[in-house]
């Protein structure tokens, strides 16, 4: 049983035709990859290779830059809080003029501000901490504003 040679025929035709659809579709994905320019498929990789070097080197000097500034705001002042209250309770002189603030970082390190007010005079007073501690004795009002500067800074 022999294949007319027509058949034979439309069969190359067909194959023809796929084949002249298929390096249509390949001309048209390779000019959309060029960028619509007339160029070598070697020079426009060698562009992207160009670029795609730039793109790390920028990717290399964010991210060191994003580092140190991370380590400068793990430094800085995060957590501030301010307790008012009368030290003089029982007399009546002073009010809730007094205060107690506390500056601290994610660190735990800072200071602790305290102002008493009288009618007579005002004082101020400076506590280094670290590590969440002073090595001064601290009232009731300085350790709770501590307290919350560093719930403030956590946050």
């Amino acid at each position: 049983m022999m294949i007319p040679e027509i058949y034979i025929l439309y069969a190359l035709s067909a194959l023809l035709v796929l084949a002249i659809l298929w390096l249509i579709r390949f001309e048209i994905k390779l000019r959309r990859l060029l960028g619509g320019k007339n160029q070598s498929l070697d020079s426009t990789i060698s562009e992207i290779r160009k670029e795609l070097s730039a793109i790390t080197k920028y990717r290399d000097a964010s991210e060191k830059y994003l580092e140190s500034v991370e380590r400068r705001i793990r430094k800085s002042v995060t957590g501030v809080e301010t307790i008012r209250f009368n030290p003089f309770k029982g007399d009546g002189s002073g009010g809730d003029q007094s205060f107690s603030t506390a500056f601290v970082n994610e660190e735990g390190d800072g200071v602790v501000i305290s102002s008493l007010y009288s009618r007579d005079r005002v004082s101020v007073f400076a506590k280094p901490i670290k590590k969440l501690s002073s090595e001064y004795e601290m009232t009731k009002e300085e350790k709770e504003s501590l307290n919350k500067a560093k719930d403030s800074a956590q946050a």
